[in-house]
């Protein structure tokens, strides 16, 4: 065990984790921070994505000892207008049925929209990809995207 000080939505918080322990159960067990989610572990469904100074990342195979001094964003600290928009529209195009990617579909459309505010479908796509939706709500999901694009706009 180790004590990691990690910067998450903007608080200092301490986490006592083993250097090799996922980025994820520092945020969960860790931090107490819940709206991240564990789906695959190997990185492929995306439910766990959060940013790190930034950047998406899958936060399941991400070694809590390669944080360093990072910022780390959850679903839980997103507060841009991107994101905002994007909540609403989740919400008016009614997008999640079970929910559990939802965290992860928002934090990736949201990045997506705050570096293309106008994105394609094969934009969306590509920003896209590696987000599992097992409901497999992915034409709500784009429709979703589109409409807090349109939002963003005016």
């Amino acid at each position: 065990m180790a004590a990691f000080t990690l910067k998450i939505n903007g608080q200092a918080r301490q986490v006592d984790v083993d250097p090799n322990t996922p980025l994820l159960w520092a945020i969960r067990d860790g931090a107490g921070l819940t709206g991240t989610k564990y789906g695959c572990g190997v990185a492929q469904c995306g439910a766990c994505t959060v940013y790190v100074d930034g950047q998406t990342v899958r936060s399941c195979s991400m070694p809590v000892s390669a944080i360093g001094t990072s910022e780390i964003t959850t679903i839980e600290g997103l507060d841009s207008k991107e994101a905002k928009a994007v909540q609403a529209a989740w919400v008016a195009l009614d997008v999640p049925q079970c929910g559990y990617c939802q965290s992860g579909q928002v934090m990736s459309a949201t990045a997506l929209l705050s570096v293309n505010p106008t994105p394609t479908d094969n934009d969306i796509d590509l920003a896209m990809n590696g987000n599992i939706c097992r409901c497999a709500t992915y034409v709500r999901i784009r429709a979703a995207i589109h409409g807090a694009a349109k939002s963003l706009e005016g």
